[in-house]
Parts: C-alpha cells; structure tokens; sequence
C-alpha cells in the first residue's frame, strides 16, 4: 500500500468516525438513540448529500477504492458488535417475572414472526429480492424483520433514562434477549438458502443441521466448556491477557463458524454469550475494555458506512417503506399489547410495553446488513429495513422519556412485583 492509499483510508476513517460520535453525541443531547446520528453521518457523506457535490464524488471514488480496508472495518464493528450483545444478552437476563416474559415472547413475538411466515407467500414482491434472494429466504427475512426488537438499542435508552434497574427494564430485556435467540437462528437459515433457487436437498439438510447444531451448543454445551476452560489455574493467556484471550476465543468461534459454513455473525453473537456465565462474570475488565474501543471506533464507524450504503434517492422505494413499517409496527403493536393483556398487564403498561418493544434498533440494522451482504434483499428492501429500524427505535426513546417527564409509571406497581422490584431513583418509573 502506497503513502498516498493510506492517507486516503485514514482521512475517510477519520471522516466516519469524527462525523459518527459528533451526529450521536448531538442526538444524545436531543435525547435519541445515539446510533441513529451514527447512521446519519454515513447519509451525509453518501449518495444523497454530499456525494452530489463535487468534493463528494472524489470522496466517494476514494471510498470505492478503498473498499476492501472499509469492508474489513465494517465486518470487525458488526462482529464486535454482536460479541459485545451476546455477553450483554447472558448478563441481562434473569429469571424473575418469568410468567410475563413467557407470554410476551410466546404471543408477542410469536404471532408477528407466524404472520410473517404464513402472509409471506403473498407478500414478498420482486423489488423486494436481491441477487440471491429467493421465496424461502425472503419470508424467513420479512417474518424476522416484523418480530426482532433490539437488545443494544433498548438497554441503552434505558441507561440514558436511568431506568434501567427497574422492573420494566428487566420485563422488556427479557423479552429481547429470547427474541433475538430464536430469530438470530431464523435469520442463519435465511442465509444457508439464500442463492439456492434449485435446492439441493442434501446440501440443504448439512446447511441446516450445520447451522442449527452450532447455535445449539453454542447456547448448551460449548459455554460449560469454555467456562472450564477460563477458570483453569492452567490457563495462563486468559491470567496474563484477558483482553487478547476474549477477542482469541470471538476470533476461534468465528473460524470454526467458517469452516461449517455458518454465518460469522452468529459466530460472534455466541462467542458473547459464552465468556459471559452467570454466577461469576469472569473478564469483567477485559469485556469492559473491548467495548470501550468498539464504542469509541469500530461500531460507529460500522453505523456509519450502514449510511453510506444508503443511497436514499435510487434506493429508495416510499411505498415499500411506508407499507412495512406502518404493517409490521400494527402487527407488532397489538400482538404485545395481546400478550400484555394475558400475562395481567392493563391501561398505560400496554402502551409502554408495546412501543418500547417495537424498538427494531441494532438487530433491525443487523438483520438489514446481513441480508444486503448475502444478496437475499435488493437495496430498497435494505433502505426499508434500516429506516424501520431507526424510526421505531426512535419512537421508543421519545416515548419513554415523555412518561417519565409527565411522572406516570412505567409499569403499575403490584404487590407480588414491588418486594422483587428495585426502587427507581426517579419516582415514576415502576
């Protein structure tokens, strides 16, 4: 790589990633998700803004060029990402309020994912395909894209709401965390199918099988092992680098994940969930010190250039958009609101419960990037996706703080919940 190449990288990393903590700090301070401003950065430097201009275009022609190093970049944020919300979906969860988590994941999550699946036939439309899209991997994709709600997304409008110790948090990531599970699976057998139009059946049944017994252990067997392995006093790279020995077992998942075939997204999601247990957080610090710099560079830069893939004037399609986010938000607004309603919950919970796990966030931009990457999804369906998930993610966080600034109660407060509950600082929020 020449002196002139490199220069050119840096300067369209500092770009990304000065612009991308500059827009989500000015979001944060406007009380929204912090990794909508990330994405616009990417909007501003694309297509649709400033590659009009003709400084743009150079700067565009620049980022072409160096489309492998930004490829890379991309990758290590998106798995950096999903290793950081593994270990952050086994540390969440707990075991209280299981009655209520059970019916909003069963019905909540159930009847948008069934939907889905059962209406998908009838719904997916051509503009909706990619290169290697075909019906299966479609309807798996929009059955998913109507149910995920957002891990990384929701706990962090919850800490910035300083909510996060309460009841309703805890109800809501519970109900995320067993969401995503099931659906990060769907969406690995999206991507085993995607380009297949003739399906080979015994190369269908090894993808299938490679990829639901690599999620099944990983979520078993492999996570005991991999404790085992982190508490021998034999272990010396785990005592001596922490940090290097994470990122050296993110990076074996990911090999291994290779080597079958599978989809190296899900690779990472598991590596998270494994390093993590839950009596002892064993590499507190390390993990700690992992997502300090993914925070600080890999993640907004891969927020960034999710925009810049955007092209918002081509890949735009206003009647896909407004058709799928206004059907899926309903579907999945009443469905929770259905499931509330089972699980005991009436009035304002409802409501609350609804629009916060509409929150489409990181897994909705997730979905929309490994779909795109696969070729399952053209760039208007991807645009769709993407725009879903930065407008219920939004809606979410101005939701939740308007309640909190009228002092109405997040959930009502019972007599089975309050001894389990801890007491907010701030007096509304149950």
């Amino acid at each position: 790589m020449s002196n002139a190449d490199l220069t050119s990288i840096l300067f369209i990393l500092l770009l990304l990633v000065g612009l991308a903590q500059l827009l989500g700090y000015l979001f944060v301070k406007l009380r929204q998700p912090k990794v909508v401003g990330e994405i616009l950065a990417g909007v501003l430097l694309g297509p649709a803004l400033i590659g009009r201009l003709p400084l743009g275009e150079k700067l565009l022609e620049a980022t072409q060029h160096q489309g492998n190093i930004l490829n890379f970049v991309y990758w290590m944020g998106l798995l950096l990402l999903m290793f950081l919300s593994g270990a952050e979906t086994r540390n969440l969860f707990t075991r209280e309020e299981r009655h209520e988590v059970s019916w909003l994941v069963i019905v909540g999550t159930g009847i948008p994912f069934l939907l889905g699946l059962v209406l998908g036939p009838w719904l997916i439309h051509p503009a909706l395909a990619g290169p290697n899209g075909n019906r299966i991997s479609l309807i798996i994709i929009l059955a998913v894209g109507v149910a995920v709600t957002s891990v990384p997304v929701v706990s962090k409008i919850f800490a910035d709401l300083k909510i996060l110790h309460t009841r309703f948090a805890r109800l809501v990531l519970g109900v995320a965390v067993l969401e995503d599970i099931v659906l990060w699976m769907a969406l690995a057998i999206a991507t085993t199918i995607a380009g297949k139009t003739a399906l080979n059946p015994q190369q269908m049944a090894y993808h299938l099988v490679s990829t639901v017994g690599f999620f099944g252990l990983g979520l078993t067997i492999v996570p005991r092992i991999i404790k085992r392995i982190n508490k021998s006093r034999f272990n010396v790279f785990a005592q001596q680098a922490p940090v290097a020995y994470a990122l050296a077992v993110l990076l074996a998942y990911c090999v291994v994940a290779g080597a079958l075939d599978v989809s190296l997204v899900f690779a990472a999601f598991l590596a998270g969930f494994a390093v993590v247990h839950k009596r002892r957080r064993l590499f507190a610090g390390a993990l700690d010190a992992i997502g300090k710099v993914s925070f600080a560079f890999f993640i907004p830069v891969y927020f960034a250039i999710v925009g810049l893939k955007l092209d918002l004037i081509r890949g735009f399609s206003l009647w896909m958009a407004a058709a799928f986010i206004l059907g899926s938000c309903l579907i999945k607004i009443l469905s929770v609101s259905f499931a509330g309603r089972l699980a005991g919950f009436r009035g304002l919970d409802l409501v609350n419960l609804a629009i916060t796990t509409n929150a489409r966030g990181g897994p909705g931009i997730v979905l929309a990037s490994v779909a795109f990457e696969a070729g399952i999804i053209s760039p208007q369906f991807y645009t769709t996706l993407i725009l879903a998930a930065v407008l219920t993610s939004q809606a979410a966080g101005a939701w939740l703080d308007y309640v909190l600034r009228k002092g109405w109660p997040l959930l009502t407060p019972s007599e089975d919940t309050q001894t389990a509950a801890v007491p907010s600082k701030e007096p509304s929020a149950a």
